[in-house]
């Protein structure tokens, strides 16, 4: 979306010859459009791209920038445009975060390739556990039943699993109420082997009555009051299971009414299939599935430089970085001088068509009325001529 235009009229023998530059910082409008991998820089700065050979090959690729293109997946998974440019990204972590990386070289960036195909799952990493327990049940007269439940989470592999939660009062103390509680845990993917187990006291007070007051580790890692968090060791790795701080409002709580799971979640989602794939302001290309499970891919800089003007013009709307322009350096999208990445938009050409085509008319109006001059001065000196003799 470059405007050109024509700088000088060069001397050629016979005629004039025009050169033509790129002003590079005009901005063109963005139009919106209904496909998501539709992208358009909304404010200074470029996306990173590579041509369709670099993409393919084994070598790290070249890095050229564009303002705007209509990326789509390919056979292969490459998000490229029709004239075969590569939009480039840094890839993320496991768990969607990203890595720190260098932002004046262009080394780690990748040619983003996206698996329509693949399914995928996320394990699951945390778990909040909240429920009140019924105080009566602590009272030396109480049925000392465990209550059980069952919370379910999902493997390393998308599998579903569970944790068996039991709660058994405490009924030994003489009178009143105990308000105490002994939590065990068992993993399905443990062989159902109890991994840790913990006592819990509850707040009588006439201010805090109800809340969690002391949580103290039988077996297993110890509760981090500051999170209020257990470190659990399951069959494919760690979950922490929140219960909640002490004197807090979340988590397990103790009042006399039934017993109820009020606040049960879990992150992580079994495996599912690509449903659609964004790009969102901050250059984070989304991918979301089937599950609902939603996930960054990759993340996409915004290439910056001082002199945009003395960017090199090549193939399909695209530049590349020369001695006029400076180095470059890659900026979160948003961040330091540069504009947002938009989705479902394109950018528009800066040239008005129907502005050309008025300065086209002028000029040819301009040249046939100095053509009619010189037709009318050359009949009145043919004239003078014929008197003459």
């Amino acid at each position: 979306g470059s405007e050109m235009f024509i700088r000088d009229g060069l001397y050629t023998a016979g005629g004039v010859r025009a050169s033509t530059q790129r002003v590079v910082t005009q901005d063109g409008a963005i139009v919106t459009t209904s496909h998501p991998l539709d992208l358009a820089m909304t404010g200074r700065g470029m996306l990173p791209i590579t041509t369709l050979n670099d993409a393919r090959g084994d070598g790290q690729p070249s890095m050229l920038m564009t303002r705007t293109g209509a990326f789509r997946p390919d056979a292969e998974g490459l998000l490229r445009t029709d004239s075969g440019l590569v939009l480039m990204g840094w890839p993320t972590l496991p768990d969607g975060t990203m890595p720190l990386v260098a932002r004046d070289t262009s080394a780690a960036l990748e040619p983003i390739r996206i698996d329509t195909n693949r399914p995928v799952s996320d394990p699951t990493t945390q778990v909040m556990l909240g429920a009140n327990l019924p105080a009566l049940e602590t009272l030396p007269t109480g049925s000392g039943a465990a209550l059980p439940l069952k919370v379910e989470y999902f493997g390393n592999l998308g599998t579903s699993e569970s944790l068996d939660v039991t709660f058994i009062p405490d009924t030994t103390v003489a009178a009143g109420m105990s308000n105490a509680w002994v939590v065990e845990i068992r993993d399905s993917a443990s062989n159902d082997a109890m991994i840790a187990s913990f006592r819990v006291t509850f707040d009588d007070s006439q201010g805090a009555g109800g809340a969690l007051a002391t949580v103290t580790t039988l077996t297993g890692d110890p509760y981090d009051p500051a999170t209020g968090s257990i470190p659990l060791t399951v069959g494919g790795g760690r979950i922490d299971l929140a219960i909640g701080v002490p004197g807090g409002t979340s988590g397990l709580k103790q009042l006399a009414s039934s017993f109820s799971p009020s606040n049960i979640a879990k992150n992580g989602s079994p495996v599912g299939q690509l449903l659609t794939v964004e790009v969102d302001a901050q250059g984070y290309v989304m991918a979301t599935y089937d599950t609902g499970f939603v996930k960054a891919l990759y993340k996409i800089p915004v290439v910056d430089v001082p002199n945009p003007n003395g960017l090199v013009a090549v193939q399909g709307q695209a530049f590349k970085v020369s001695p006029a322009s400076g180095g470059f350096f890659l900026w979160d999208a948003g961040d330091g001088p540069t504009g947002e990445i938009a989705g479902y938009a394109r950018e528009a050409s800066t040239t008005d068509i129907a502005q050309e085509l008025t300065h086209l008319i002028t000029t040819q109006r301009a040249y046939s009325s100095n053509a009619k001059i010189i037709q009318t001065v050359d009949e009145m000196l043919q004239e003078t001529t014929n008197i003459k003799r």
